[in-house]
């Protein structure tokens, strides 16, 4: 008889506590470096506090990953308690919490780590099929290969209203930002699976925000016939409820999705694409 399966996963796959409760899921926070102080995700730390931050002073933190002993840590009381885990990680590409967790699990019988190629809801979406796995049953073994063969059916990107942030964390020039905002582009950050997780730029919005996140839902959804129908993420870095219901709204026009989830990015994305950055997430067939 195979052992009860514990699912967790980077606290970076931003769901929120609902989901978390109903799906199961546990997380281990990822860490925020913030003036010579170390925090965790979610836990002692949150994006409005470094917006805050940043607004009084123009410090942006850094973040960093879980060490190897850390994940042991957290993977111990489920182990001890018979337990083996489906741990969903954040893309390699993007951290070495992956590989740290693979060197931990390397170390404990029982655990089975998914490279998730990805970040925020688009590792989230992975976590739930890993959810629904779990819950029909299935041992963990084959629920972490089953869903890392899914990996490039998780589809994520972003629109970024300013470059900003991504331009005070050295991930763009001066000279880009300044073209961007004269011009009043807004970006789209797309995840590219292929890369485990590598992020580009694709299509450039122009014009304000509004206009732009209308015209991303479009190029997203008109015309998809390969689509999973079973749920959407809707995922954001801190925005007005007035942007979000439009957005809401013209995802549901299209009548793709039975379930439509809104969730907050937390510390990872956000201290990196500051506020106003929103996505919509969702599988393929």
């Amino acid at each position: 008889m195979s052992k009860p399966v514990m699912l967790c996963a980077d606290s970076t796959c931003d769901l929120s506590p609902q989901l978390k409760e109903r799906f199961h899921v546990v997380t281990c926070p990822l860490h925020v470096v913030l003036e010579d102080k170390v925090y965790d995700d979610g836990v002692n730390m949150m994006p409005d506090d470094i917006y805050a931050v940043y607004a009084q002073k123009k410090v942006l933190p850094k973040t960093a990953a879980a060490n190897a002993a850390e994940y042991m840590e957290f993977f111990k009381p489920y182990l001890d308690d018979g337990y083996e885990i489906v741990y969903i990680s954040l893309g390699s590409a993007l951290s070495v919490s992956h590989t740290n967790c693979r060197m931990a699990a390397a170390e404990c019988d029982g655990v089975y780590v998914v490279d998730s190629c990805n970040l925020s809801t688009g590792s989230g979406l992975l976590v739930l099929e890993a959810a629904d796995r779990i819950a029909a049953g299935m041992p963990a073994a084959q629920v972490a290969e089953e869903v890392q063969a899914l990996v490039s059916k998780s589809h994520a990107s972003f629109v970024v209203d300013t470059l900003e942030f991504l331009h005070k964390g050295g991930r763009c020039s001066a000279l880009a930002m300044l073209g961007a905002n004269l011009l009043q582009l807004k970006p789209c950050i797309e995840v590219d699976t292929a890369a485990c997780g590598k992020m580009d730029v694709g299509k450039k919005y122009r014009g304000s925000l509004e206009k732009s996140l209308q015209q991303y839902v479009q190029d997203k959804l008109e015309g998809r016939t390969d689509i999973r129908r079973n749920r959407v993420f809707i995922t954001h870095s801190g925005i007005s409820e007035e942007r979000l219901n439009l957005v809401k709204e013209a995802v549901e026009s299209y009548n793709l999705f039975d379930e439509i989830f809104i969730t907050r990015a937390g510390c990872t994305i956000s201290a990196h694409c500051g506020p106003n950055t929103l996505g919509v997430l969702f599988m393929t067939k």
